[in-house]
């Protein structure tokens, strides 16, 4: 790439970054937790009934699966969400979102949605976001084709 071109990726993963921090820091100040127990939630609450397998919700949040074990049994341990062993499978594991988990969620997308609208959506146009929505989901296509692929 030529030192005259726009460094995308950099742009794209400081952006990310910054982003996710304010929402952090957005959300410690309204008392909330942390962005993660939301992407969990939210993961969880837009499966089947509330429910996803634990290997299905670490894809859907793009995270390793010892790091969502640790993050779910916090969550339960709050009663945000319950765990149930597969009946067809005695090593997999179901989680779902509780009622008290669907309230939290909604609480801290007051925050995220708040942050998201402003920082981020609003420095495009509904053009641009449309463009910039599809080459992400390219990108993010493409990386999952490749994984599959070896």
């Amino acid at each position: 790439m030529s030192s005259n071109e726009p460094d995308t990726w950099f742009r794209f993963v400081r952006a990310h970054r910054c982003l996710i921090r304010e929402i952090e820091r957005r959300l410690a100040a309204a008392g909330l937790p942390a962005y993660a127990w939301y992407d969990a939630l939210w993961g969880l609450e837009s499966g089947p009934e509330g429910t996803r397998r634990m290997n299905e919700l670490a894809d859907v949040m793009a995270i390793e699966r010892y790091n969502l074990t640790r993050l779910v049994d916090r969550l339960e341990a709050e009663g945000l969400v319950t765990r149930s062993r597969a009946s067809d499978d005695g090593r997999g594991a179901y989680a779902s979102i509780t009622e008290q988990g669907k309230a939290l969620r909604k609480k801290m997308w007051a925050i995220y949605e708040g942050a998201v609208d402003e920082l981020f959506l609003s420095q495009f146009d509904d053009t641009q976001q449309r463009l910039f929505s599809d080459a992400l989901e390219r990108a993010a296509s493409a990386a999952r084709s490749s994984g599959r692929a070896k």
